[in-house]
This record gives C-alpha cells, sequence and structure tokens, in this order.
C-alpha cells in the first residue's frame, strides 16, 4: 500500500509540540540569519521562517552581505546576540561559503552547516526530516541499500551523513559518480540532485521508499526531481511541495529549542 507523506500535517503535529514546549524555554529567544544582499529568493526563504517564528515567539534578525570578511563578522554578531545562526545559502559566487560557515560554533549551528562540527549537538534539519519520516512509517534502513542521488550541502551530504548513521549500506550518486541504473536496486532512495523529473517509475524497485528533497523551479512551479508518476512504484512517496519542505522548517525550531536548552558560557 502506497503512502503519501502529507509533510504539512507532520509540520503541524511538530509545532504544536514545539509550542508546548515553548513555555519551558527562555522568554526571550532570537534566531540570526545570514544571506546574500538582494537576493530575493533567500529573503522569501527567511519570510516564510519568520512566520512559524512568530507562532513559536521566536525574534528574526538578518544580515545582508555581500563578501567573505563582511559575512563572517555578520556571523559573529550574531552568535553574540541570538541563540542561533542560519547561513541562508547560496551565497555570492564572490563569496567563500566554507569559511563563513566555519565562523558558526556548534552552540549556534541550527542548519549543522559548519563543516568541521556538523552534527555535534543537532542534525541538519533536512536529515531530521528524513529521521522523522523514517521513524513514522517504521523503516529500519539497518542493512538496506540506499541510494542518495547529489551530495550537496543542503541535501545530499546530510542524507548521507544520516543513512550511514542509522547502518544503511549507502551509495552516492551524482553527475560524476556512480550511475541512475543502480536505483533498480535500492531500498531506500533520498533525491537532492534538484533536477525535475530526473526520476522516472521504470528506473525504480517496485516497494521503494521515495523520499524526494530534491526541490527546484520547472515552469513557475515547485518541482521534485522525481516525476510524481514514480508513486505508482514507490511504498512511500514525499511529494513536492508538501513532503520534506514543511517538516525540515519545522525542525529548524526544535533544533533552536535543543541549542538554547545548551549550558551557556
Amino acid at each position: 500500500m502506497l503512502v503519501i507523506i502529507d509533510g504539512k500535517k507532520i509540520s503541524e503535529e511538530i509545532i504544536e509540540a514545539l509550542a508546548a514546549e515553548r513555555n519551558t524555554l527562555p522568554p526571550v529567544l532570537r534566531l540570526g540569519f545570514v544571506l546574500a544582499e538582494g537576493n530575493e529568493a533567500s529573503a522569501s526563504f527567511i519570510r516564510m521562517k519568520e512566520r512559524l517564528a512568530n507562532k513559536l515567539q521566536v525574534v528574526v534578525l538578518r544580515e545582508e552581505i555581500h563578501e567573505t570578511a563582511q559575512a563572517v563578522q555578520a556571523v559573529e554578531r550574531l552568535v553574540r546576540s541570538t541563540d542561533g545562526v542560519i547561513v541562508q545559502l547560496p551565497l555570492p559566487a564572490q563569496v567563500d561559503t566554507d569559511t563563513v560557515l566555519r565562523a558558526i560554533p556548534p552552540s549556534h549551528d541550527i542548519d549543522a552547516e559548519n563543516p568541521d562540527t556538523r552534527s555535534r549537538f543537532v542534525r541538519a534539519p533536512v536529515a531530521e526530516a528524513i529521521s522523522e519520516i523514517l521513524v513514522r512509517i517504521n523503516f529500519s534502513a539497518a542493512h538496506k541499500k540506499a541510494i542518495v542521488v547529489g551530495a550537496g550541502r543542503l541535501v545530499g551530504a546530510p542524507a548521507i551523513e544520516l543513512l550511514k548513521d542509522l547502518g544503511a549500506d549507502v551509495l552516492v550518486i551524482t553527475h560524476t559518480e556512480g550511475s541512475l541504473d543502480e536505483l533498480k536496486n535500492a531500498d531506500i532512495i533520498v533525491l537532492g540532485a534538484g533536477e525535475p523529473g530526473l526520476i522516472q517509475p521504470e528506473m525504480l524497485k517496485e516497494g521503494v521508499v521515495l523520499i524526494d528533497a530534491g526541490t527546484s523551479e520547472s515552469a513557475g512551479k515547485l518541482a521534485g526531481d522525481a516525476s510524481p508518476s514514480c508513486a505508482e512504484v514507490a511504498s512511500v512517496f514525499t511529494p513536492v511541495p508538501g513532503g520534506i519542505g514543511p517538516i525540515a522548517v519545522a525542525m529548524i525550531f526544535k533544533n533552536l529549542f535543543a541549542l538554547a536548552k545548551l549550558p551557556k558560557h
């Protein structure tokens, strides 16, 4: 039987639990964003997160940047004045993204973005969202054949790390590594390529758990890496939009609350 994940419903359940937990935390919580100057896509993402922040009584601060030193200074300022910091990717080409991400200490790294200390206190929200889905469908990844399509910072890398931690046999497919022919052997697939319609149903094994986090735009609409018809083959399917995305946004605030509970030095 096919299970189509209702990310909005799951997100609402997580937010409800967080709203109850909010009363146990400090009266003022602040979340800081660093984003590229004039990047309307990033600003739009942050506005979406701000709406949820308002529901959870979280103050949002933002700093717009256009070069590396300025971005590092913005991160450092926000670390001093907030409970958590997110660098909204992508940054402009002239900015050294790794240098900026390395400025986020583990105590404030909401998105687990710092490549040196990733997942020290919290997992990346996308990884948390995938984990939440696997728990809800009662799927154990241990010893299963897992394939991650794409190895980017936001989806691929966190998904690879999570599935390895869960004991899966993980294969990574990118433009330069592996082949999509391997998908026929996968028990679970996580998509993060950002190429609309890349995956078609005939490429998949019957009953696969298919988690599509490869959001991009096609003909003015959000689309996933998987054709919607892949739902005919999968046992579990996350639609785009409305699947992983809303859950991952809720997990930002779950991570913020977790970091807010850390002892402050």
